[in-house]
């Protein structure tokens, strides 16, 4: 059964960019430190199923979904380091979190680009995991193009990655029924990636598994996800320390893919077996 989340299309809100960023504050070379905001909003697209749904179906479906589907995150970071997490979201519908959904999204996230490593921090049903690897390597091709985001003028570089590397906290049944029938030849998927960044703040982050750029990354799009900065303080007044958690069991990315895909094989089996 492909994932639900798998199949949306992604649109974008300008609302804020007509003012431009806000940037606060001077910038003090040996601590400087900013803050960027981020959304996305995707739409479902619910495919064929869909066309048999009335559109008052299909609205409560997507009001339920709301929470999956809108999305808010926060990127600190310095000339070395960055921290990126979600902002916590209360379910449309019920006025919790989404205890499902939470269990394939990616948890707060530690990235420094002079180490060259990364720390994550995962929920899995319950257990905590603290992945730590290394940065996911990209080959970015540098574009021409250019455009304003807010005050920013941006450039524009593109990249293919592995759908699998781009989303590794995520888990999808395909992927476990390739796996079940010992489907192993098939062809790897890539993602096309679009990104703009902004030389106007000289560092290598970016939101998500993106970095190694000349500039921080204000918009980022990769197949059904666009992610879009909405605002960016530069040097706040109350600055925080940016450090990885340490708090889990300690794993790769590799191996918190193979710990999910056998849970949801238990999952699976004791829902009374394979569909």
């Amino acid at each position: 059964m492909k994932s639900i989340l798998l199949k949306i299309s992604v649109i974008f809100l300008t609302i804020g960019l007509s003012n431009g960023f806000t940037t606060d504050g001077a910038e003090d070379i040996q601590d400087f430190q900013g803050k960027a905001y981020y959304f996305s909003k995707a739409k479902m697209d619910l495919g064929t199923w869909g066309a048999r749904l009335s559109e008052g179906q299909k609205k409560e479906i997507e009001a339920r979904m709301k929470n999956r589907l809108q999305k808010n995150y926060v990127l600190t970071f310095n000339r070395e380091a960055s921290f990126f997490e979600e902002a916590e979201q209360l379910d449309a519908m019920s006025g919790a979190t989404d205890s499902w959904g939470k269990n394939f999204t990616p948890g707060h996230q530690y990235k420094n680009v002079k180490t060259n490593s990364q720390v994550q921090n995962q929920e899995f049903y319950g257990k905590n995991f603290l992945v730590k690897d290394s940065l996911q390597p990209i080959e970015w091709v540098m574009e021409k193009e250019t455009k304003q985001i807010g005050n920013y003028t941006c450039f524009k570089a593109t990249a293919s990655i592995s759908t699998h590397d781009l989303a590794w906290y995520n888990f999808s049944w395909n992927t476990l029924n390739d796996d079940l029938d010992g489907d192993t030849e098939k062809e790897t998927p890539m993602t096309a990636v679009e990104a703009w960044y902004t030389p106007q703040i000289p560092v290598g982050h970016g939101p998500l598994e993106y970095w190694g750029l000349p500039g921080l990354i204000l918009e980022v799009s990769a197949g059904n996800t666009t992610m879009l900065c909405s605002k960016i303080v530069l040097n706040p007044k109350d600055k925080v320390e940016i450090k990885a958690s340490d708090k889990g069991t300690i794993v790769t990315k590799d191996e918190y893919q193979r710990i999910i895909s056998e849970k949801m094989k238990e999952f699976r089996a004791n829902r009374g077996g394979r569909r």
